[in-house]
């Protein structure tokens, strides 16, 4: 099936189908999924104080004007996660609620940086996290893999020394990406380090073109040399870039509750996600940090066509662009495709 042959499907029954088609979730932060009763829960069993008196106050607290002011909450919550079980609960969670939002494969991100510093060993959250993904293939039917994220905001050096500490545990991740911080930390910083994890083998991707500039997007093609950029939503200021990512097929994780949430766009009305399609990128939808920026899968696609007016074309090229944009083979890949094709038969 192509956009030219997709079912009419009746406006009213739109909605339905947004939640019903498989998709896969290519840009979700595991640390981001922490819902505020799991932080006050995990807080409890560990003994950790945190700064807020009740579940009430520390959702008032997701109050975020930028990046920034987002990141120092999502650390402040992040401390809760000490033990093994912690990582596998955070995960399960979430793993849980993809699979009831059809999400058939996810490719996690993980901060380990910001559980070593705090003293976690990287073998308890690579475990943790690993173990969750095992068993929602099992019991879920979900497909999960892990990509380790270095911050950007720490050093190139501090990068390796995180990375060297995570290879013997090589076969529980499948690449490598770069977040946290993004204006005044462009990915040339991290050169060297991607390199090094290019001669590994490992996939990578990194956040450019959020709040940064087109020209984080064009140096994380051509210095990291990743396959995949997460955001990269200002791509639109740059008609020769978006020719780029356009021939080369390379997909964009788009994040759009997260980009209202952080004020990257005034009202997800002016989203600019219909435009990226429009002229042919590989454009995602995703959830980003979806416990602090208030919808998961199918709320972000809900919303986002509610607010744009996509249409169920869009909505078959967004599914078949995230199982293209995805890191799975060939053979798998066209097993979603199929059930995509089904489930829009369904609805004809």
């Amino acid at each position: 099936m192509s956009t030219n042959n997709i079912p009419h499907v009746a406006p009213e029954r739109l909605p339905e189908l947004l939640k019903a088609i498989p998709k896969a979730e290519l840009h979700m932060h595991i640390e981001g999924s922490l819902e505020p009763e799991l932080i006050f829960a995990l807080a409890q069993r560990n003994g950790v104080s945190i700064p807020y008196a009740s579940v009430e106050e520390l959702r008032k607290a997701y109050a975020f004007t930028n990046l920034q002011t987002f990141l120092d909450i999502y650390y402040a919550g992040a401390s809760v996660l000490l033990q093994e079980q912690d990582f596998y609960d955070m995960a399960w969670a979430y793993l849980e609620r993809a699979a009831t939002d059809n999400v058939v494969h996810t490719e996690m991100f993980f901060d380990p940086q910001t559980h070593t510093a705090r003293g976690v060993p990287v073998k308890t959250v690579i475990d943790g996290l690993h173990r969750a993904c095992v068993d929602a293939k099992d019991q879920l039917g979900v497909s999960a893999a892990l990509i380790l994220c270095f911050l950007r905001h720490l050093s190139e050096e501090e990068a390796f020394a995180v990375l060297e500490e995570s290879l013997p545990y090589r076969d529980k991740f499948i690449g490598v990406g770069l977040d946290s911080s993004e204006v005044g930390h462009p990915p040339e910083k991290f050169a060297r380090v991607f390199a090094r994890c290019r001669e590994l083998g490992l996939h990578l991707v990194a956040h450019a073109g959020e709040e940064g500039p087109p020209a984080y997007v064009w140096s994380a093609l051509d210095v990291l040399k990743v396959e995949r950029i997460d955001h990269g939503v200002q791509s639109s200021k740059d008609p020769a870039l978006m020719a780029r990512l356009a021939k080369d097929r390379v997909p964009l994780t788009v994040c759009p509750l997260s980009n209202l949430k952080l004020c990257v766009f005034p009202d997800l009305k002016q989203h600019n996600i219909r435009t990226l399609l429009d002229a042919g990128l590989v454009a995602t939808i995703n959830s980003d940090d979806p416990a602090y920026f208030g919808g998961y899968m199918n709320e972000n696609w809900l919303q986002t066509f509610a607010a744009t007016g996509l249409d169920a074309r869009h909505a078959w090229q967004l599914a078949a662009n995230s199982f293209e944009g995805s890191f799975i083979d060939a053979s798998t890949r066209k097993v979603y495709m199929d059930r995509l094709d089904q489930a829009f038969a369904q609805f004809a």
